[in-house]
């Protein structure tokens, strides 16, 4: 696990471009603590920061490899884990490729698969990922992100050349060199405000683009950078028509979750997990406990009843008794930390969740170097309380188009807060155009109040016509997966997994987003993932065996933060005082700003989900934009124990 940067320039200076990519690397120096190292040769230039995981002393990079007639024809930055890769490794060192490794990582794995199978090798790469391979033969950069986006990767180009990166903080401090200027991308601006993430492949710097999740690529020095899309989700539901079918599709599930949990396992340091109250995190941790019995769970909460679930992961880990650690936050402690953990995001993430995963982050690196997690779970196995929706408005699909329509005109004439106001209004909708992902900030008629400049040819279809369009003819539901794997899982769950947890030097694996697991996933039923009464039912009957029966059932929480009640209190000053010297005039009506937590305050309209969207990129761009307000960051921090 570690931090990768690359360039590839336009004029073969490459050996006087090595100072300036040195000096970038340092800002990602957290996410690789143990070793710095970097490579050129007239073309390229290869940098990179490691986090020993596996082959703790041998695996270095940037790693040369080649074949025996060309042993150091490739040169290889790999950031990841690739979960699979002694079955490859064996696979690779047979006939007829009887390839030679001198480590025992998977490094030297991927860049030997590309070899024997070209770009069609990073489809048999089972884990997460983001690499770049320099060909010393052809001249040519061949490089590729993972199927669902898990680990990140930034580009640029200028008249200087082209850089790829794992943070955009990089290529911000290789910007100059290249040519590049970089500015605020109002059209992610407005999507951020609309979605509280900014949606790949944009970041909120022009210039600065993210390679997308599930896509390689190839370019030359000079050249032009050429992208292809080698994922494609796709759910198709299997028959189940007896019990028999429904038990072996249950047990489809357990046999992968398990198998994918045994190879998420590998490392060559301690593994532990973190545990929340819900059933992704606790099948998780359940099933890595049968690998290792003296596996180390964290949880945190807030002292605030209704925003903690300590108690509850407390008791699922006596339940399968494991060492359990907790953190608790407080409101104090949140305000002093968010703009480090913002300059760690490198762009806004409006989620409230990533704060108290930043402490128990921080406090499992005191103990671990490598947790598991459940990101991932609601995505493919329907988990998420919207996927219930068209149960609820299957109705209205029986309704002819001009009669919904004027069941929607009505709506608008009911007062806010009626009862049934909002039903009506989502059920004239078709659900290309009512379901943007799984959350929404603000609506089009409250962003025109704060974002000056507000565009209207600006939508969330911008972002979401693709995967619709590919998902044409399914069910409802599967529809609405496909389109979070695309928007809110790789642009808000895995940004903050990644950022948040690389900030402490720890590494985060995720089980459930494993293309075993999605394999099963994507065969189950709709009737199988929602009912009336519950959400991820299929996965439940799958686990039922693995963990407590008090969690088997229970409402997701997750890791919520009372910002409703802390903006009206605790926190109130402290978010005015942020509007006040925020320098975002030209973005934002501030007045406006002001009024919103004014009401929020006084009660009853609740802001605080707006609020905090708006506090966030405040304080982004105080420090990327303004450079007025620099966060003390520290030297990466190591564990008490391994």
């Amino acid at each position: 696990m570690c931090g990768l940067l690359g360039l590839l320039t336009a004029q073969q200076d490459a050996a006087q471009r090595e100072p300036d990519v040195t000096a970038a690397l340092r800002c990602q120096r957290h996410r690789g603590p143990d070793e710095t190292g970097t490579w050129h040769d007239t073309d390229v230039v290869l940098g990179f920061n490691r986090l020993s995981i596996i082959d703790l002393g041998h695996s270095h990079q940037p790693l040369r490899w080649g074949p025996p007639d060309a042993p150091q024809r490739y040169t290889i930055l790999f950031n990841g884990e690739i979960y699979n890769y002694i079955e490859l490794r064996a696979e690779l060192q047979s006939a007829p490729y009887h390839a030679k490794f001198v480590t025992e990582g998977d490094t030297e794995v991927v860049v030997a698969a590309y070899h024997h199978f070209g770009p069609a090798a990073v489809q048999r790469l089972r884990g997460m990922f983001a690499f770049v391979i320099w060909d010393t033969e052809l001249r040519v950069a061949f490089g590729a992100r993972d199927p669902f986006g898990i680990k990140p990767l930034f580009s640029c180009a200028g008249p200087g050349g082209m850089a790829f990166a794992s943070e955009k903080k990089s290529l911000l401090e290789l910007a100059p060199s290249l040519g590049l200027t970089t500015g605020l991308d109002r059209r992610a601006l407005q999507h951020y405000l609309t979605l509280q993430y900014v949606p790949e492949p944009a970041t909120l710097h022009t210039g600065i683009t993210r390679i997308e999740s599930g896509t390689s690529f190839t370019v030359s020095p000079g050249g032009e950078l050429v992208t292809e899309r080698y994922f494609h989700p796709d759910f198709r539901p299997r028959h189940i028509q007896s019990g028999a079918d429904a038990r072996a599709l249950y047990d489809d599930i357990t046999a992968a979750m398990r198998d994918s949990v045994a190879k998420h396992m590998r490392a060559d340091v301690t593994v532990g997990a973190f545990l929340s109250g819900g059933i992704d995190s606790t099948a998780i941790a359940a099933l890595a406990r049968e690998h290792n019995p003296d596996l180390i769970t964290f949880t945190t909460g807030f002292e605030r009843a209704g925003y903690s679930e300590v108690d509850v992961a407390a008791e699922s880990a006596a339940a399968i008794g494991v060492r359990h650690v907790v953190r608790t936050v407080s409101a104090t402690e949140l305000a002093d930390a968010l703009p480090l953990i913002v300059w760690y995001l490198d762009d806004p993430v409006a989620d409230p969740a990533l704060v108290p995963l930043w402490f128990i982050a921080r406090e499992a690196r005191e103990h671990v170097k490598v947790v598991l997690s459940g990101e991932g779970a609601d995505e493919l196995f329907g988990g998420y309380t919207i996927y219930r929706e068209p149960l609820s408005l299957a109705a209205f699909e029986r309704v002819p188009g001009g009669l919904r329509r004027t069941l929607g005109r009505i709506s608008t004439r009911i007062p806010d807060g009626v009862r049934g106001k909002d039903l009506l209004r989502r059920g004239a909708l078709t659900l290309e155009q009512r379901y943007y992902g799984n959350a929404r900030i603000f609506r089009d008629d409250q962003l025109r109040e704060i974002l000056r400049g507000y565009d209207p040819s600006v939508s969330h279809t911008d972002v979401t016509a693709d995967a619709y369009a590919a998902s044409t003819g399914w069910d409802p539901v599967a529809r609405m997966q496909h389109v979070d794997l695309f928007t809110w899982l790789r642009g808000d769950i895995l940004v903050k997994a990644d950022k948040v947890t690389m900030a402490n030097s720890l590494e985060l694996r995720v089980p459930f987003l494993d293309p075993e697991v999605f394999r099963v996933a994507s065969t189950i039923p709709m009737r199988e993932k929602i009912t009336r009464e519950t959400t991820k039912h299929a996965l439940r009957q799958a686990l039922r065996d693995i963990v407590p029966g008090h969690v088997l059932n229970r409402r997701k929480l997750g890791f919520p933060v009372p910002i409703r009640h802390w903006l009206r209190t605790d926190l109130h000053d402290w978010a005015r005082s942020i509007v006040e010297d925020s320098g975002t005039a030209e973005f934002l009506d501030l007045a406006a700003v002001h009024r919103m937590l004014d009401e929020h305050r006084g009660g009853p309209r609740d802001h605080s989900r707006r609020i905090w969207a708006v506090l966030i990129f405040m304080l982004w761009h105080g420090i990327f934009i303004e450079q007025r307000i620099s966060p003390a960051v520290p030297e990466p921090r190591y564990p008490v124990h391994v």
